[in-house]
């Protein structure tokens, strides 16, 4: 037997949140192969693990990642965290399917501009993310403001009876294709008009084709408990699996209810498969919305179309220039983006804890000033809060970034570290892995991160050039093994 890789002597942290041990890993045809205390055979490459920690690659469930894997296929800012794997298409907007004849409604302008959106199909998009080939694996939902957008002439209304019915076609030719699910993110005016006859319609739509519902709740500040009951009665309408996105208690007036939140989210759990993801900061990021804005929370302006030279400074302080007050202010900055800083420290903690939360960034690449998590969300759970903090085990830490994701997103073969899994791999030194973004400087890569391997492929090493893209396209998996079987038909004439 002749590896291409073999990791000797690391601590294993496998991904199922089970206890850590040492055993040599070795790879093969993109794949784990074996593992071992003392693996036998010669390999291509040989790397000596003493002392680290080897990790599946870790799954950032929540990004907005959508163009950037076009665009940036390198993708320095995830595969230097240990990200292997990103699923795109959150909060209800998505670069594909979309049909733009003027400039992007908000939020779909956090993605890209008016160019960028050239993804008419699910199809056009897949087949364009496995051209660029990037160093990450991708998983796509589809948006539901980004499918209302191609059939309504206005956002700020439910749909007819008649555009519905094409968004549905919309969704079902998506799933058809490969989609993981869909997203929605009705805390936004483009989508804050649905009803929620119009989204239990389009859920339904997912349930039939098998696929899963994110959501970005209706809100998240002092009525987040009534969203939280129509995700529950619109992932039970559809019969989906329903995952929460970026789960916080926003708002001063919201603090100190993450308890509560949480027992209402365990409760319903009993009954219906339901999952959230949360992001190890206690400030948001976002487009420049007039609901937040308040003299309650710090808001800091990351760019502005109208005001560009007023980007890079707070609310408080542009609406002091000019003279007048935060919400005159916000109105002549937008549209714009924004970092909020809305939430309690121990909220965050309390919900990062919770069994059921997975690690999402939330990242906004096309920011030009972006919140840290864009860089440092997966360090920063290993570093801050599992060995300085405590919060929780290392084992329980990884599991919430690799195994729980793939389980709750249907990625089969990934997320833990078992024979015959792909080869999805971080190789960490966990006393020195260390998040260096801060919000006055974001754009900085995370220390301790020493190697990565996608697909079994090297794909990252610390100030070292690595050639490596071996990202592969994730289509859902029924999808795919209705693929595989087509081609194996085929072969058999």
């Amino acid at each position: 037997m002749v590896f291409d890789t073999v990791i000797r002597g690391a601590q294993v942290v496998d991904g199922t949140g089970g206890p850590i041990y040492t055993a040599d890993v070795g790879l093969l045809n993109g794949r784990i192969h074996d593992i071992a205390i003392s693996l036998k055979g010669d390999a291509r490459e040989v790397i000596d693990a003493t002392g680290l920690h080897l990790a599946p690659g870790f799954i950032d469930v929540h990004t907005h990642d959508d163009i950037n894997v076009i665009d940036a296929p390198t993708m320095p800012t995830k595969i230097s965290q240990g990200v292997t794997t990103v699923i795109v298409g959150n909060c209800g907007i998505s670069a594909s399917p979309v049909r733009l004849t003027c400039a992007p409604p908000d939020p779909l302008n956090l993605l890209g501009q008016q160019s960028d959106f050239c993804y008419p199909r699910f199809s056009d998009y897949a087949n364009a993310v496995s051209r660029a080939q990037p160093s990450v694996n991708v998983g796509a939902l589809v948006g539901h403001t980004a499918i209302r957008n191609n059939h309504m002439s206005e956002l700020n209304r439910s749909a007819s009876a008649p555009e519905l019915e094409s968004m549905c076609a919309d969704l079902r030719q998506a799933m058809a294709d490969g989609a993981l699910g869909m997203s929605s993110g009705l805390a936004y005016a483009s989508a804050k008009r649905s009803s929620i006859d119009e989204v239990k319609a389009m859920v339904a739509e997912l349930g039939r084709a098998g696929g899963i519902y994110t959501t970005h709740l209706r809100t998240e500040f002092d009525g987040i408990l009534e969203a939280m009951d129509e995700a529950f009665i619109t992932s039970e309408h559809g019969k989906v699996p329903l995952i929460i996105s970026h789960l916080k208690c926003a708002g001063k007036g919201n603090w100190g209810r993450s308890e509560q939140l949480l027992n209402t989210l365990e409760i319903a759990a009993k009954t219906q498969n339901i999952g959230c993801d949360c992001y190890p900061y206690a400030a948001s990021s976002s487009t420049l919305d007039l609901a937040q804005v308040t003299s309650d929370t710090d808001i800091f302006i990351t760019w502005s179309d109208p005001a560009p030279e007023q980007a890079g400074r707070y609310l408080h302080e542009i609406a002091e220039h000019w003279q007048c007050d935060l919400i005159s202010a916000a109105k002549r900055l937008q549209p714009a983006g924004a970092v909020y800083y809305c939430m309690a420290e121990q909220d965050v903690a309390n919900i990062l804890r919770y069994p059921r939360t997975m690690i999402g960034s939330d990242g906004l690449p096309k920011d030009p000033h972006p919140h840290p998590r864009l860089w440092g969300t997966f360090p920063r759970v290993i570093g801050h809060y599992s060995r300085d903090t405590g919060l929780f085990a290392l084992n329980e830490a990884v599991h919430k970034m690799s195994g729980l994701s793939a389980r709750q997103f249907q990625l089969d073969g990934r997320g833990e570290i078992k024979p015959g899994n792909w080869a999805d791999l971080v190789l960490f030194d966990y006393q020195n892995v260390r998040d260096l973004a801060t919000f006055e400087n974001p754009q900085q890569a995370a220390s301790g991160i020493e190697r990565v391997w996608v697909n079994g492929v090297l794909s990252y090493c610390p100030n070292q050039t690595v050639p490596g893209r071996a990202g592969q396209f994730l289509f859902r998996q029924s999808q795919a093994a209705d693929a595989l079987l087509t081609e194996e038909k085929l072969c058999e004439h």
